[in-house]
């Protein structure tokens, strides 16, 4: 009876693994260099829009759009995000002793902007910088995916995020023609993110500023707007200026309601007197007696592995608006505790 209860057990499992794989994937879909079909009610509604909305004229529209093709390699990789790496994997890729190193040099040759940026906005300088070296290796790395044909991939071929993806194309021409950019000629991540910044469309226009006074904004050569983007962004999320960022409250969490914050994720939030009294911890008190987070970052097994938990401040979470990912606002932060030498 037994061996027979494991045997059908093993087989519904199968049947199950089965019935998981045979389900395709938007890349298994499509194949690369297909050639996106203009015709369809999808792209004549998108062209209408354009058309009626945004004043494109038609002819205009067609010498950009025909030929355009789908890039395969962007529905696989929208799957193989580095967030889902443990953190004990994931803040090594930009953590290191030479991205250190070349962020306190930044600093130092960009001090007297940075001096300009953190009055005006209000963001620390170190945070900026993070960002900037994160996502984009300090502008050594902005992409190689041509992003017109990126965003069209995904907003032909990418079913669950399809609209997202046809608000960011129309973001992406008007930004184009408002700075008086090619959208063929622009190179940026598989995921629509461009610029030094890893920009989205979207966030180009609402969060992008001209500072250096060229009554243009470009995030891709000024170092000016790139940094005072940055902070611009941060600063519309309730940035203060240093402010605390995170605290290490143990290896476990005592009590059910940190938990259940922990299992909402960035979202989650506790008063940080309780987080203090449980936790039995000393930790700064939040600026306007914000409400904290709670995160979880996972440990290498070959340092005993567990669970290192940390409160995460407002301006942590201010950083998790610019990508949501709370391993993204940590790597962040640590790297900025690093410029400043406090890790």
């Amino acid at each position: 009876m037994r061996f027979l209860v494991l045997t059908i057990f093993i087989l519904c499992s199968c049947v199950h693994f089965s019935m998981a794989r045979s389900e395709p994937s938007a890349a298994d879909l499509v194949r690369d260099g297909q050639e996106i079909d203009l015709s369809s009610p999808q792209y004549i509604d998108f062209f209408q829009e354009l058309e009626t909305k945004y004043h494109f004229s038609h002819s205009e529209l067609l010498s950009l759009f025909r030929g355009v093709s789908i890039k395969r390699k962007v529905l696989q990789l929208m799957d193989q995000q580095w967030e889902g790496k443990p953190y004990y994997k994931y803040w090594p890729l930009f953590i290191t002793p030479s991205s250190i190193a070349k962020g306190k040099k930044e600093l130092l040759k960009h001090r007297q902007l940075f001096d300009r940026i953190e009055k005006k906005f209000g963001v620390d300088r170190e945070i900026i910088v993070a960002i900037w070296g994160i996502e984009s290796r300090f502008g050594t790395n902005t992409g190689g995916f041509n992003l017109f044909r990126a965003l069209n991939t995904l907003f032909a071929a990418y079913p669950r995020r399809s609209d997202f993806f046809r608000k960011e194309l129309i973001h992406f021409l008007l930004l184009c023609r408002e700075n008086n950019l090619d959208p063929l000629s622009i190179k940026g991540s598989y995921a629509g993110a461009f610029g030094q910044a890893q920009f989205m469309p979207s966030s180009y226009n609402e969060y992008g500023v001209d500072f250096d006074g060229d009554s243009r904004r470009d995030l891709i050569s000024s170092s000016e707007d790139i940094f005072a983007s940055i902070a611009n962004y941060l600063k519309r999320f309730n940035w203060v200026l240093h402010a605390p960022l995170f605290a290490d409250i143990g290896s476990e969490l005592k009590d059910d309601i940190l938990v259940a914050a922990y299992k909402k994720g960035r979202k989650g939030r506790v008063d940080w007197r309780l987080v203090a009294r449980v936790q039995d911890r000393k930790i700064p008190r939040p600026q306007k007696n914000g409400r904290l987070s709670i995160i979880g970052l996972e440990k290498s097994p070959f340092f005993g592995g567990g669970t290192r938990f940390v409160a995460g401040y407002p301006n942590l979470q201010a950083i998790t608006e610019y990508n949501h990912s709370n391993k993204y606002a940590m790597a962040v932060a640590e790297m900025a505790l690093a410029f400043r030498g406090k890790n």
